[in-house]
């Protein structure tokens, strides 16, 4: 499946066997209300959904304009919306008697989510991650490690996320006839853009329900950080056929999209084939992936989920950038004014959000995804605030 030109299914000829495998699994178990039923106990009773919409009256009141909502999926089992598609893919992989799960992951949420889907329901974990990220994200590797997972550092190329999904499908090209390649986030080859949306889906559709039960109509904008993009999709998909609400992704700015040095590849970059999947990717005249910067591990991706580069095409969803230093910014204000600590990937989100809500009026609402929490981000806020 591609959306629009975007997508397909560009891999070795060793891994098509898998990828029909796991469509056709797939096709067949999103239909089943067997596993419908033991899914939605699990996000129900394991990880703790619904999550909450709750009222920023504070930041509102500061921020002047719209009234600013926010989905809590930073209070999600986890610390993050990654456990919604890590428990789907998980029971996925064990319906389809897979003994082993192989993950990656950039800041850790997902690699602590895929951790504790695969000790939940008694599957090995192996999770690939940049040597750079296993060193600014020491607790979560800890996390992992606890829950049983094996981390396996990754030295090559830039040592971030790029490299660590390198090596996963390497390992994956290896071993799947046991193995289960648990994606991350809406990238990749065919189907795993559409099966990740689709257990991301969730976050719109409860905001959905719940905007309209409290405000009475749906929001003015719905706002989400995008690195690979699945908090975005997530909190979008629901709402692709209202049009009167706009849909903004906010990327990773970094130090200026002039410096070169960000991670907004919808913003800066062009399209490209990476990971299995034509999109948007950074990249030279030549075509060689451009290293990321970002403040944040999670956002740190040199190209963006497929489904984004439709969306952009089409019109349909706005890409914008926000800084480092707005990121920082966002994340103090929010601390300070409703005691809630966000993840530095929401952040960003959050960063564009007040901006926004100070060109619209106070009858206006407006609902920011705040898809993790900020405790695993303390070690590089406290050096760049030390260092200021």
């Amino acid at each position: 499946m591609r959306f629009g030109e975007f997508g397909g299914r560009f891999v070795p000829e060793m891994l098509i066997p898998p990828l029909e495998e796991l469509e056709e699994k797939y096709e067949e178990l999103k239909e089943s209300e067997e596993f419908r039923r033991e899914l939605d106990y699990l996000l129900r009773s394991y990880a703790g959904r619904p999550t909450p919409l709750y009222y920023a009256r504070n930041l509102s009141k500061k921020t002047g304009g719209a009234r600013i909502y926010l989905k809590r999926e930073d209070l999600l089992h986890s610390g993050a919306h990654k456990i919604n598609n890590t428990l789907g893919q998980a029971l996925l992989a064990k319906h389809m008697g897979k003994s082993r799960l192989i993950a990656e992951t950039g800041a850790g949420q997902h690699g602590v989510a895929t951790a504790m889907a695969g000790a939940k329901l008694g599957l090995k974990v192996d999770v690939y991650m940049g040597a750079e990220d296993v060193e600014r994200q020491r607790q979560n590797v800890f996390r992992m490690k606890l829950l049983g997972a094996n981390v396996i550092p990754v030295k090559s190329g830039s040592r971030t996320l790029k490299d660590a999904i390198n090596e996963a499908l390497r390992d994956w090209s290896r071993s799947f006839e046991h193995s289960h390649y648990l994606i991350g986030s809406v990238v990749g080859p065919h189907p795993y853009p559409t099966i990740v949306r689709d257990f991301q889906s969730v976050i719109g559709k409860e905001i959905k329900a719940q905007i309209l039960e409290t405000e009475g109509c749906l929001p003015k904008a719905i706002i989400a950080c995008v690195g690979g993009g699945s908090n975005a999709i997530g909190a979008f998909h629901e709402f692709i056929e209202d049009r009167e609400v706009r849909l903004i992704g906010v990327e990773a700015g970094g130090k200026s999209i002039e410096s070169g040095e960000h991670a907004a590849s919808l913003s800066a970059g062009e399209k490209g084939v990476l990971h299995g999947m034509l999109s948007y990717f950074l990249q030279d005249e030549d075509g060689q992936i451009l290293d990321t910067h970002s403040i944040s591990a999670g956002l740190d991706y040199p190209g963006v989920g497929p489904e984004h580069a439709w969306l952009m095409e089409t019109g349909r969803a706005e890409y914008v950038t926000a800084s480092d230093g707005e990121a920082l910014s966002a994340f103090m204000e929010l601390s300070r004014t409703e005691g809630i600590i966000p993840a530095l990937e929401s952040a960003h989100a959050l960063a564009y959000g007040m901006k926004l809500a100070e060109q619209l009026d106070r009858d206006d609402a407006i609902v920011v995804n705040l898809s993790g929490r900020g405790d695993k981000d303390m070690g590089i806020v406290m050096e760049v605030l030390e260092n200021a």
